[in-house]
């Protein structure tokens, strides 16, 4: 193995160690923020490791600083004869980098379970990278007490998410005035949907606050508020005393690489090969499944934003499409309120807008 290589490799594992000595800590003092800020140092040195060891560059020539995160996954994953990571382990880099800039930049609140899915399935990963890359065991170089415990282990890591959409809808109830703590926590789900999707940014206050105005609502459906949580799963494995933690994909359901110089985007996704699959209604079928009038329905369209969800519609050709999450939307926004009451408010606004111009 090249020096530096060896020394990426060491440092990698010292911060492993770290993070999970952090995470088994009993006090919580900053315990989570590092737990993250260094389980992403942790995959950054390996990362750049493994590259150097099978052969890549780590450094841009007439560079003096060595190539970023997502360099390191876009590398690791397209850039060798023989990759080093697959689709779904990208995605684990990618949520654990997404969680770590909340936590180095702003606030971040997660549960304890969430946390322990981070860092369970960080050091399956690891484990994975080292056996696969350098032919060496983890279990070798660390002694088993070191690895994550937990008083419970979470045999369903989506319940994980479900959990934390009811704490959070809790916290938004009337009288409650916990929007700051709400939002903290909205911020983490947020961040793990986006990582699924492929997007690089941390989530607008904007976006933050369209979610929250959904959940106090009551939409709290896992598949409409994040598709890109709800389009993976989690399977957990157990070998005597090691826990495997690592996501899949939902079947039929791919994992894509998403063209390098892609704005605020990171470097894969998870997306539909069909569109007109998953946008597979037309607005003569909302109309008839929602027994609704025309009219009414254009409203709650225009109300919702049903247009602007990429998750709900999109135009093909030139035709407005839509999907079963924007038939869903609009199902529980009828249980909120009737369909007439959205029309007149619609008739309303457009009244308003009508006499200022």
């Amino acid at each position: 193995m090249k020096k530096e290589a060896k020394l990426l490799k060491e440092k990698s594992l010292s911060s492993l160690t770290l993070s999970i000595e952090l995470f088994n800590r009993p006090s919580n003092v900053g315990r989570t923020d590092s737990v993250l800020m260094l389980l992403d140092h942790t995959f950054e040195m390996l990362l750049k490791a493994a590259l150097l060891h099978s052969g890549a560059r780590i450094r841009e020539p007439g560079e003096k600083n060595t190539i970023g995160f997502d360099a390191c996954v876009r590398r690791a994953l397209s850039g060798l004869t023989k990759p080093i990571l697959t689709d779904e382990q990208a995605l684990v880099l990618q949520a654990i980098n997404g969680l770590r800039d909340a936590a180095q930049h702003h606030l971040l609140d997660i549960s304890e379970g969430h946390l322990y899915l981070q860092a369970q399935a960080g050091v399956t990963l690891y484990r994975d990278l080292l056996r696969d890359v350098f032919g060496e065991t983890l279990s070798e170089l660390l002694p088993d007490r070191v690895l994550p415990v937990a008083t419970r282990v979470p045999l369903d890591p989506i319940n994980l998410f479900l959990e934390e959409l009811a704490e959070i809808e809790r916290l938004l109830a009337p009288g409650r005035r916990r929007h700051a703590e709400a939002t903290a926590k909205l911020r983490a789900l947020a961040i793990i949907d986006g990582a699924m999707r492929g997007e690089k940014l941390q989530p607008s206050e904007q976006q933050l606050g369209k979610l929250t105005a959904s959940i106090a609502g009551g939409s709290t459906k896992l598949d409409v508020l994040f598709p890109g949580i709800a389009a993976i799963t989690f399977t957990t494995e157990l070998d005597g005393p090691t826990v495997n933690l690592r996501i899949v994909k939902r079947e039929g359901i791919p994992v894509t690489i998403v063209k390098e110089g892609s704005a605020d985007s990171s470097v894969v996704s998870v997306r539909r090969v069909n569109e007109l699959d998953f946008y597979n209604l037309r607005f003569k079928d909302l109309h008839t499944k929602l027994g609704i009038t025309t009219n009414q329905l254009t409203a709650m369209i225009v109300l919702l934003g049903v247009k602007a969800n990429p998750d709900c519609a999109k135009k093909i050709i030139t035709t407005w499409c839509y999907s079963q999450t924007a038939l869903t939307l609009l199902r529980e926004a009828l249980v909120q309120r009737p369909a007439d009451q959205w029309w007149a408010e619609y008739r309303a606004r457009h009244s308003v807008r009508s006499s200022a111009a």
